[in-house]
């Protein structure tokens, strides 16, 4: 006759199971820290970029960079 897993069976399973929470535990907290890292790079990168982008990025419609004529200047 069978009576279902003995102590010592329950005791391993619930052992192993802690185990695997305590695994997936740590990866999950290596996976939030290397998101960290990441999007803290990519926002330094870009405030990096803005800082020294010089003549780049939004051109005035009345004049451009160095006095020369903007977009609407091209059409008079």
């Amino acid at each position: 006759m069978c009576f279902g897993p003995s102590r010592a069976e329950k005791q391993a399973a619930a052992l192993q199971q802690q185990a695997a929470q305590e695994q997936k535990r740590r990866e999950i907290e290596e996976r939030s820290r290397q998101k960290r890292e990441d999007i803290s790079e990519a926002v330094e990168a870009r405030a990096t970029s803005r800082r020294g982008s010089g003549g780049t990025g939004r051109r005035s419609l009345f004049s451009g960079p160095s006095g020369s004529a903007g977009f609407i200047g091209r059409f008079n």
